[in-house]
């Protein structure tokens, strides 16, 4: 179908830049794993011992490098969360772990913006979390560095600052569930597919943010991000 066969205007095809390309990544969904990380898992107050599960954000939810997120509405606790980011070129059903990279196309940085109050309240009433990570905004996003390129990272350094102070810091290969792990285990879930991008989880060091803080972050060997947020719209 072409856009004259739509009743409204077609939404824009939500995208990452990839380095060294001038084609973008189409991003179909979101997917994001939660507690991947022990220290985080000990300073939320969470069992260490629990499977991985599943939350999601929508593709048009979205931020570049360089951008101002306005502060989110209904929130006080506007909390940062770094993660690598897996991108898929291919998907299925029960996928095997150890097949899982064949369907990787490639990396890059992110922040798992979180409304913590919002969060914190759904959990006590074991509802949804989507009110406190599913917002407008929520998603920045670094350019993809193809794994043809630089591999498939396993370890290494993933960091983030505030105002320039160093708030989280920790390495990849800390991560409880790993890549390869992560995709069979999502997989079991839901059919995977070309476009569809895996947030992994974030390390200790989640810390509150105000409107004028400035974010760095980086993951070594796959790229930096920076994002600001501004005053609430």
């Amino acid at each position: 179908m072409n856009a004259a066969s739509y009743v409204i205007p077609l939404p824009p095809q939500a995208s990452l830049p990839v380095v060294g390309e001038t084609g973008r990544f189409p991003v179909r969904r979101i997917w994001c794993v939660g507690r991947n990380y022990l220290e985080h898992i000990r300073e939320m107050g969470n069992d260490e011992r629990a499977p991985p599960f599943f939350f999601a954000k929508h593709a048009d939810m979205l931020v570049p490098d360089g951008a101002t997120i306005p502060y989110p509405p209904l929130t006080k606790d506007l909390h940062h969360e770094v993660e690598l980011i897996v991108a898929l070129k291919s998907g299925g059903l029960n996928i095997p772990a150890e097949k899982a990279l064949d369907h990787v196309y490639g990396y890059a940085v992110g922040i798992d913006l979180t409304r913590r109050d919002l969060q914190i309240a759904s959990r006590k009433k074991e509802r949804p979390w989507e009110i406190g990570k599913s917002f407008d905004g929520s998603a920045p996003a670094s350019a993809v560095q193809p794994a043809s390129k630089i591999g498939h990272p396993t370890k290494g350094r993933i960091w983030l600052t505030v105002n320039g102070k160093e708030a989280q810091t920790g390495d990849l290969e800390q991560m409880i569930w790993n890549v390869p792990e992560t995709i069979w285990q999502l997989s079991q879930q839901v059919k995977l597919a070309a476009g569809d991008i895996i947030m992994m989880g974030t390390p200790a060091g989640v810390s509150q943010l105000q409107p004028g803080d400035k974010l760095e972050c980086g993951v070594d060997g796959v790229g930096s991000l920076k994002v600001s947020i501004g005053q609430p719209e």
